[in-house]
């Protein structure tokens, strides 16, 4: 089971189970509804996975159930850029007031719930500590420690696997090239969303956003480096 917010990142992790065919017969995507100020990436999911199917017919007979989450719960806990109409600045913690407490670790557990009730063993998230804004809960030992905590309280062994962990964004670009060719670069391109503004009024050569927000910047920096290295 993917989580699959419709963004660069889950779209590359969602492309890397597809192609592996002998250790995933099918694969199942989740998302979550939190109230989010770029609430358009859940439209955009929709029309990501449409072009999968189109696009990649090979993986279409494996793309498994959808499943929306409502974890709107988050949004009442307190105020985040990422959940109101606030300025994007750095705290006094020095994280960005983008970080939602707690948020992938609220995701993981509830994606680990419906998995264990669908028979899944393994959650598959975009994660990465590399190119990101610093949140404590996309590191690697925040993972380790949510499998380890998730396995013993459902009693049966759960896996998640981040396979752009130790990727920068230059390298997640390069990976989905290596998976989907210029098909699934195009497609990243041209229907993924990762602005946290949720502007989708411009077009950029990484694809469509703000251009200046923190998620922007990061996408727009590692396309420019991969076409970069591709062209040296």
């Amino acid at each position: 089971m993917v989580l699959f917010s419709g963004g660069q990142d889950s779209t590359t992790c969602l492309a890397w189970a597809l192609a592996q065919a002998d250790r995933f017969d099918a694969v199942d995507t989740v998302a979550f509804d939190y109230g989010q100020r770029h609430r358009i990436e859940l439209d955009c999911r929709l029309a990501v996975l449409r072009e999968l199917h189109r696009a990649f017919p090979a993986w279409a007979p494996r793309l498994g159930r959808d499943h929306l989450i409502d974890l709107t719960v988050l949004k009442s806990l307190g105020e985040s850029a990422l959940t109101d109409e606030r300025t994007i600045e750095l705290q006094a913690s020095g994280l960005p007031n983008t970080f939602v407490p707690a948020r992938n670790l609220l995701f993981l557990t509830a994606a680990a719930a419906l998995a264990y009730r669908n028979g899944i063993a393994v959650l598959v998230g975009g994660m990465c500590e590399t190119d990101y804004s610093g949140y404590p809960d996309c590191r690697d030992a925040t993972m380790r420690a949510m499998q380890s905590a998730l396995s013993l309280g459902l009693d049966a062994p759960l896996a998640i696997e981040t396979p752009l962990m130790f990727l920068d964004k230059a390298a997640t670009w390069s990976l989905a090239w290596s998976i989907g060719g210029d098909t699934l670069v195009a497609l990243i391109e041209e229907q993924t969303h990762t602005c946290y503004l949720g502007e989708r009024g411009t077009r950029h050569a990484w694809g469509y956003g703000c251009g200046h927000c923190p998620a922007c910047r990061l996408r727009a920096l590692g396309h420019a480096r991969w076409q970069s290295k591709r062209m040296g």
